[in-house]
């Protein structure tokens, strides 16, 4: 009783006290040579003040060290300062130190190094009054950390899942490069030629086969180049930064929204996009020379003949693939270059199908014009994502659901025929090819509404701004009413984390709920999580949050800008069951690596070949790297105390089933 009474009596006095830092605490490393450290942990206590020794019953002085793999503790902790010797009716003999304390503990590293957790529990107390008890983490780092530069194997974020329908879609795209106004009547000349200048059958086809060959180089191999170079001369992070910087920085992503205009406006019939004729001109007199060499001018006159109607499907064909990894940009341009070269091999080989080919006609740019309106939907997709990654709130999702509502509806119409352009012939009759299709697009129109009031439009996921920037929806009309909700009735507790330390880990997991989705959340007021899920958009918050609650961390990975991410959120998130463990067993910390959010100077960090990050995105990209080797997203990870990886990190994948296994094993792992 008297010790309640006492400790009662030291938190209000130092409730009426001043609130200032009275001990500071520093670390030191020696190098003892041959894999030996000796670690220094000071504390420098205020004047007047004074912490305990070990021995104290109530409130002593205590240091834990966490040690990643390779490295030991080596004997006990050894306090190197004299202690006050007190004697005290309460409290037995006890020490107090005063001005400073200093500590030492000898360690042995077996490998290259890393860094040690040092836990610091501890109260300071002066004459009437005292803190209440206080724990401080200090990081130490020891040996060699291997910076993120020298980082040669990046774990691959995306699974094959993505990576195949990435391959799909540039397999699409390729079909519809072939069926462009530009492309389309260079096949079967391009075939008669190669099959009546080569002289026999055999060698006509191999003709052929190397242009399609030399077609695919010329499509693959200078980005491949610019892949290579780049991760040779400045190592893997370097091509991230090089790729994010494309897939997310606002100047890369309005220019595109740009070109996509204009090449949408050239393919409306407003005015003709050409190379200059110099270059096509002068590749073109280089085909006639014959030989290897020709053979591969011819290719080089056809990319550059084909450029204004294929420039914009390569730039979306590689900004979706530049989300920091090695292969996909060169994997999806490999798949994309193939299928439209493909054909001219193939007619090489069998001529006889040049004779069931469509004529070249109206058809032709009626194809252009319906990719022109593709253009228009898909070039608001750069628009939003640098709308996203710096928050400047303009184009949110019921203003790019409405932009593409029109835009399909418009196609649907000109489908129909009542809409035409200056090149379009007169549409007699309605064709069913042309009916089948306006249907499909009116279609897709109807789906898209609801989405203007809360729908998910999960298939559209990827492409679409957050929910969370819808003005008026439903869904979250209707959550609001939290009668029957777990922990509804729980009153909102302090948004200072500092004071939950009174509470029982019950009631602060009953309050967690209601607390962490308000302002008080670092970045909470421009990140948001989907599903009405709550949760932290700072590790270091996340953390403290975890501790208080005894629950593990739900790290995830993510971007703005990321497709694969959205889709995870729409089409796995959602299931019942991941919902379910999300919000009941994981505090979720969300850290999106292509935010551009500057930092204040306190929170920047400097990397080891000294550069100095300063937003968000990049520290997040960073850690992400340095920490688990991956520039990918989405990337989830499930952490448990002293940052102990529960179970093995995980990346895009669609199965639901899987990712319930997934965070049931580390609710498990966690509770061991």
């Amino acid at each position: 009783m008297r010790k309640f009474i006492f400790l009662l009596l030291a938190l209000v006095s130092f409730a009426a006290s001043a609130q200032e830092q009275v001990v500071a605490w520093s670390t030191d490393v020696k190098d003892n040579g041959n894999g030996n450290y000796t670690l220094t942990i000071k504390a420098d206590i205020a004047e007047g003040w004074h912490i305990y020794d070990a021995t104290y019953s109530m409130t002593p002085t205590t240091i834990q060290f966490t040690t990643p793999e390779g490295i030991e503790l080596s004997g006990e902790l050894r306090a190197l300062s004299t202690a006050k010797p007190v004697s005290d009716e309460f409290f037995g003999n006890y020490g107090e130190y005063e001005g400073e304390a200093v500590y030492e503990q000898d360690i042995t590293i077996t490998g290259k190094g890393g860094k040690i957790k040092a836990l610091v529990s501890y109260q300071a107390c002066c004459e009437g009054s005292c803190t209440p008890p206080n724990e401080e983490e200090l990081t130490i780092e020891v040996g060699e950390i291997t910076p993120a530069a020298e980082i040669k194997e990046v774990k691959n974020a995306a699974s094959s899942g993505s990576l195949w329908a990435m391959i799909l879609e540039a397999i699409i795209w390729g079909l519809a490069a072939l069926v462009t106004p530009c492309v389309f009547p260079m096949i079967p000349m391009t075939v008669s030629f190669f099959m009546k200048s080569s002289g026999s059958v055999a060698k006509g086809r191999l003709n052929a086969s190397l242009y399609g060959l030399f077609i695919v180089a010329l499509y693959t191999l200078p980005i491949a180049a610019i892949i290579i170079i780049t991760r040779l001369v400045g190592g893997g992070a370097v091509t991230a930064d090089i790729f994010q910087w494309l897939a997310t920085h606002w100047l890369p992503n309005i220019l595109f929204f740009i070109v996509f205009m204009i090449f949408a406006a050239s393919f409306f019939g407003a005015f003709e996009i050409t190379l200059p004729s110099w270059l096509v001109n002068k590749s073109d007199a280089n085909s006639e020379k014959g030989g290897i060499a020709g053979i591969f001018f011819m290719a080089l006159t056809l990319v550059l003949v084909s450029f204004s109607c294929t420039g914009p499907i390569i730039g979306s064909v590689l900004i979706k693939s530049t989300a920091g990894e090695f292969w996909e940009p060169i994997i999806t341009m490999l798949a994309f270059s193939t299928t439209f070269a493909l054909p001219f091999t193939i007619f090489a080989f069998f001529p006889s199908i040049l004779k069931k080919l469509p004529k070249s006609g109206g058809w032709l740019n009626s194809v252009k014009v319906v990719l022109g309106f593709v253009e228009v939907a898909l070039g608001f997709k750069f628009l939003s994502v640098a709308d996203q990654v710096y928050h400047w709130g303009i184009l949110d999702r019921e203003v790019y659901l409405a932009i593409w509502i029109v835009v399909f509806t418009l196609l649907g119409f000109y489908l129909l025929g009542k809409i035409r352009f200056a090149h379009d012939s007169e549409i007699k009759h309605l064709s069913v090819g042309r009916l089948a299709l306006a249907i499909a697009v009116f279609s897709f129109v109807v789906y898209l509404i609801p989405g203007m009031w809360g729908a998910p439009l999960e298939k559209l996921s990827g492409y679409l701004p957050p929910q969370s920037s819808l003005d008026f929806d439903l869904s979250k009309q209707q959550s609001n009413d939290t009668s029957g909700v777990k922990y509804g009735d729980v009153p909102q507790p302090p948004h200072n984390l500092n004071g939950l330390f009174d509470l029982s880990k019950q009631q602060i997991a009953a309050s967690l709920q209601q607390s962490i989705a308000t302002s008080g959340v670092k970045y909470g007021d421009v990140l948001h999580l989907p599903h009405g899920l709550n949760g932290f958009f700072d590790l270091a918050e996340a953390e403290a949050y975890a501790e208080k609650v005894d629950k593990p961390i739900f790290i995830d990975f993510t971007g703005h800008g990321c497709v694969n991410c959205r889709e995870m959120e729409a089409r796995v998130w959602s299931d019942p069951a991941v919902l379910e463990l999300l919000r009941n067993e994981y505090v979720i910390c969300a850290l999106y690596t292509d935010d551009k959010m500057k930092l204040p100077q306190s929170e920047w960090v400097t990397t080891d070949n000294g550069k100095t990050l300063k937003s968000l995105g990049k520290v997040n990209a960073h850690y992400a790297l340095t920490r688990f080797g991956v520039n990918a997203q989405p990337y989830y990870v499930l952490q448990g105390k002293n940052e102990k990886i529960l179970v093995e990190p995980r990346g895009y994948n669609l199965d639901a089933a899987a990712f319930v296994e997934f965070l049931k094993k580390g609710v498990e792992e966690y509770r061991k």
